[in-house]
């Protein structure tokens, strides 16, 4: 799919955040059925798909990845989750259909369209890693649902600068 430019509103979330590897990452994605859990228990409705965050990336050691759950309104919760807001501003998107492991490819695409159009990330290099203002892969299709992985939809947003 061709990438747009998009405008977003604030968007409250519940998240937990780990500091992992490329190869921990499932560690990550298994706190997505524990959020939904405890936002149900407590009767707390869900405002739209769950994601991953990426705080700050470093390819070559550490992610600072968050798995996230949109809600309406802010809420009370027990550590380690917490309560957050997702920026508002313009992103770059793109979805990307497929195994989830066509990501990275999907990813580096949306970063040189971006280039390729003068875009400018809101991104911050460090001598650990880049930190993002916002970069997100929303989970557009439920695995409960679709058990294809090669059919999933991931909706890639990437914050761009100012």
């Amino acid at each position: 799919m061709q990438p747009t430019v998009v405008e977003l509103g604030e968007q409250p979330y519940v998240g937990r955040r780990e500091t992992v590897t490329m190869t921990e990452f499932a560690q990550v994605a298994d706190h997505l059925p524990l959020l939904l859990a405890r936002l149900a228990e407590r009767g707390v409705p869900v405002a739209g798909a769950p994601f991953f965050r990426y705080r700050m990336i470093d390819m070559s050691a550490d992610l600072v990845v968050e798995a996230g759950i949109p809600i309406s309104e802010p809420v009370a919760v027990a550590e380690p989750m917490f309560v957050e807001t997702l920026p508002a501003g313009r992103y770059a998107t793109v979805s990307h259909v497929g195994h989830p492991d066509g990501l990275m490819a999907a990813t580096s695409r949306l970063l040189d369209w971006g280039r390729e159009n003068d875009l400018r990330w809101d991104v911050q290099p460090t001598p650990t890693g880049e930190v993002w203002g916002c970069r997100l892969e929303v989970l557009m299709t439920d695995p409960a649902v679709e058990p294809d992985m090669h059919k999933w939809r991931t909706d890639l947003f990437l914050k761009l600068a100012g």
